[in-house]
């Protein structure tokens, strides 16, 4: 499946967060302004989040209007939750799902 240079980006981004912390997922979104945000899955005994949870919360906190697109590099049958996403950014915002080698599987819509 071919993306365009700024979707590969965040794929890629997602890949090196994921593959420097050695965690289940990594994601990337980009706000409307082009600024991206990269994170990990956090699991902790008193918090856990998902990469693409925190990545939009980044945004959010960071002062960010809504997003562009989302990645999300994952291992395994591990679900998405787009949900974050969609009511941060609204319904059509897409997700790009790929393995760890940075194979995309799907194009999700939020």
């Amino acid at each position: 499946m071919d993306l365009s240079a700024e979707d590969a980006k965040l794929v890629t981004l997602a890949r090196a967060t994921r593959a420097r912390l050695g965690v289940a997922q990594g994601a990337a979104v980009r706000d409307l302004d082009g600024r991206t945000y990269a994170a990990a899955t956090i699991a902790l005994e008193s918090l856990t989040l998902s990469a693409l949870d925190l990545a939009v919360a980044m945004a959010v906190s960071s002062g960010a209007k809504g997003l562009e697109a989302a990645a999300v590099v994952t291992e395994g049958d591990v679900p998405i939750r787009t949900e974050t996403v969609r009511e941060f950014a609204g319904s059509g915002t897409s997700v790009v799902v790929a393995g760890p080698d940075g194979t995309v599987d799907t194009v999700l819509e939020a």
